[in-house]
């Protein structure tokens, strides 16, 4: 099967080899001996908030200083 790249480096995977594993919105992706190797995923919603939350460096402390402030009268 083929799957062509678009000018915006996007590529629609075909749909018998996408129905022939898990269902998966995300993809790990590496490169292997000059392959691209694609590995479903499954992220939980509580994980992408704590890689969020990461990649914004927010601490316990500025949640809770946030959920204090929203609830001042």
């Amino acid at each position: 099967m083929l799957a062509k790249m678009t000018s915006k480096n996007q590529i629609t995977l075909p749909k018998a080899v996408v129905s022939s594993v898990a269902a998966a919105e995300y993809f790990d992706i590496e490169v292997v001996e000059g392959r691209i190797v694609l590995t479903p995923v499954r992220i939980s919603k509580a994980d992408a908030l704590r890689n969020k939350l990461a990649e914004l460096n927010l601490t316990e402390q500025d949640i809770q200083d946030a959920v204090q402030w929203a609830r001042r009268d």
